[in-house]
């Protein structure tokens, strides 16, 4: 579920595709409501977005929080010019934010340049994340919060069950884990920011969990993750962690469940807020 680009030494399990891209700017709506519930930066002016990737985030942050100026550091060249297209065709952010090239770990900022810093999908596939985050915490002043949304993916959960699409999670998550990512990073930011030296650390769990309830979002739910499964079957494929036949499973397995009239979708991530002293 990232937007954080990985440099050429560690594969990024979704890839660069004007598909994937698309697909972020969809992830970015869906998940908006839940991912900002908690969230303040009212009294924030200079915030760090790091892997920002296609300016998805970004526009959220802008449009919620009026104040801000955002600058965007990511890897990709291709994302950042994506993110420049994105934010482009939205002429009244202009002047509020900056599209930067750079590597988390050694960011090219001045010690306490901003006031706040957010990350969204982004050290699940970075192979350092206290490196990133010691690197946050230098950049940013004195009691600016910092908020941080990760994935935790041993909490999905699909019913009816199904086998192909059980098989390639796994082969998902065992290849994100390989190439020197963490696809379980969201349980472990309480213990990544204390080790950071960041202080007053708070940790939610948010779900996505549709049943009978909401049965329109779960039919739209169920149709992005599919989605989000597919971005990296050409990878999963060549790396020979699935066959054809099982994506081929996954896909038919994934129409089942949409269709299903009980069927229930669940996933957990973490959110985490600090504030640097």
């Amino acid at each position: 579920m990232s937007e954080q680009s990985r440099s050429n030494e560690f594969p990024y399990l979704h890839g660069f595709s004007a598909t994937e891209q698309a697909r972020l700017m969809k992830q970015a709506r869906l998940a908006e409501a839940t991912i900002f519930h908690n969230i303040d930066y009212s009294a924030a002016r200079r915030l760090l977005e790091v892997g920002s990737g296609v300016g998805a985030q970004t526009e959220i942050l802008l449009r919620r929080f009026p104040d801000l100026h955002v600058s965007c550091v990511d890897l990709s060249e291709p994302q950042l010019a994506a993110a420049r297209e994105n934010l482009g065709r939205m002429p009244w952010l202009d002047g509020r934010y900056r599209l930067q090239q750079a590597d988390a770990t050694d960011l090219p900022f001045e010690p306490r340049s901003f006031d706040a810093a957010f990350l969204c999908w982004v050290l699940e596939h970075v192979p350092s994340p206290a490196r990133v985050l010691n690197e946050v915490r230098r950049v940013l002043a004195p009691g600016s919060p910092v908020y941080i949304t990760e994935v935790m993916n041993a909490s999905f959960l699909l019913d009816p069950y199904s086998p192909n699409v059980w098989r390639y999670w796994m082969a998902f998550n065992d290849f994100q884990y390989e190439s020197g990512g963490d696809p379980f990073v969201g349980a472990k930011l309480g213990n990544l920011l204390l080790a950071g030296g960041f202080r007053d650390v708070t940790t939610e769990v948010k779900t996505f969990h549709y049943d009978n309830r909401e049965p329109a979002r779960r039919k739209t739910m169920i149709a992005f993750w599919e989605e989000l499964l597919l971005s990296a079957a050409d990878q999963l494929i060549d790396a020979g962690k699935v066959t054809c036949d099982v994506v081929d499973g996954m896909r038919h397995e994934m129409h089942q469940v949409q269709n299903d009239p009980n069927a229930v979708f669940f996933y957990s991530f973490v959110q985490a807020r600090a504030t640097v002293y």
